[in-house]
């Protein structure tokens, strides 16, 4: 698990920028990897966090600044000599190697050259770790997918590195295995205390596994926080955009009153929007943005059975119903706010039917739900 925040970093990115000739891929990096943890970097394709993971692997030197592995200085250092090992999109696997020897590649590389014995033992305790004791005598082409990706995490944790680095590693299988590898690697981090780096575009995939996720957009980081908070407190539009769904309204602060916000949307309706705990108003007349997550919104027949600390409430007609299992998605549309979604959990349509296309329902959300961002950020 991952240790206090007073602890030393394992990984330390200190004003790192790096460039491509005169592509720069990534902007004043600073960043404290902690021991211990599962860290994620979240972005769309060309954002950069490709870029920081080699860059600890070793496989990129930065342009400018710092980058430090358990407090020494590693620019410049080879790959090769880093006390880290990375498991490749595509595994990287020996096709014509079975999996102990598969398992053991980087042991046998290993000077002074360690004895048999030793490798075949520690070969038996990596891949009883990762569910695959008995299979040392497979072939590659024997194994599915998601036992070739605990082939290479064994390959990997052998060596017993420092810190585990994950490029994607999870993109290749179907959505069923997907999860249940994103549970395996969650206790295999849990159970090893190894730091877990793991790159990914998938949301759903830093969430579920991250202790922490750091936000990539352009080469800058744009915020760093548990699941949890990005979720709840994104900094951004792009953060609250890309972690989890969400509708946005634009507006401008009209005033502020005791722990709230007064906005006059460009709809030209006003909301009472409750500022986050420690967040600072924003002045009048600055330009923002009122995010509102989808689970958040309360949709009933009655308006009369909606909830009495509403923020706003509006009648809008359906435009579509998703059935998903533990929730439905209702897309909606009202002429001010124009189109816009909602989830409802499976428990709110037990009591009441299912809402259907085109029919007109009573919508609203609460003061706490609207979230008040940044327009400049």
């Amino acid at each position: 698990m991952a240790s206090s925040d007073s602890s030393a970093p394992v990984v330390s990115f200190q004003q790192v920028w790096k460039r491509f000739g005169d592509v720069v891929a990534a902007k004043d990096l600073n960043l404290d990897v902690r021991e211990g943890e599962f860290l994620s970097f979240l972005g769309p394709s060309g954002c950069g966090k490709t870029t920081m993971l080699r860059m600890i692997a070793g496989f990129e030197q930065p342009s400018e600044g710092e980058v430090y592995l358990q407090g020494r200085r590693i620019n410049g250092v080879p790959a090769y000599k880093r006390p880290v090992n990375m498991v490749f999109q595509h595994y990287a696997l020996f096709p014509h190697l079975n999996i102990e020897r598969n398992v053991a590649y980087g042991l046998r590389q290993a000077s002074p050259k360690l004895p048999p014995a030793v490798i075949a033992e520690r070969v038996d305790e990596a891949l009883e770790l990762v569910r695959l004791d008995g299979y040392q005598q497979r072939r590659i082409w024997e194994l599915s997918g998601g036992q070739q990706q605990r082939v290479a995490l064994a390959r990997a944790l052998i060596n017993k590195p420092e810190v585990l680095l994950l490029d994607e590693p999870l993109a290749a299988l179907d959505r069923k295995l997907r999860r249940e590898m994103q549970i395996e690697l969650q206790n295999l981090q849990r159970n090893v205390g190894i730091t877990f780096v793991l790159v990914t575009h998938d949301q759903e995939e830093a969430l579920s596994m991250s202790d922490r996720v750091c936000i990539m957009r352009e080469g800058e980081i744009v915020q760093v926080g548990s699941p949890r908070e990005l979720y709840d407190n994104p900094v951004s539009r792009y953060v609250a955009d890309f972690v989890g769904k969400s509708n946005f309204f634009d507006g401008v602060v009209e005033s502020t009153g005791d722990g709230s916000q007064s906005v006059k949307l460009d709809n030209g309706l006003a909301l009472e929007v409750d500022l986050a705990a420690n967040s600072e108003p924003m002045a009048s007349g600055h330009r923002v943005t009122i995010s509102v997550r989808p689970e958040q919104i309360v949709l009933s027949r009655d308006a009369a059975r909606l909830p009495d600390d509403s923020a706003i409430v509006i009648e809008a007609k359906i435009l579509n119903r998703i059935f998903l299992g533990e929730h439905t998605e209702y897309l909606l549309h009202e002429d001010a706010f124009g189109e816009f979604l909602a989830l409802a959990p499976r428990q709110v349509e037990a009591t009441e039917a299912p809402f259907e296309v085109d029919e007109r329902i009573f919508v609203c959300w609460s003061r706490a739900a609207s979230l008040l961002l940044d327009n400049a950020m």
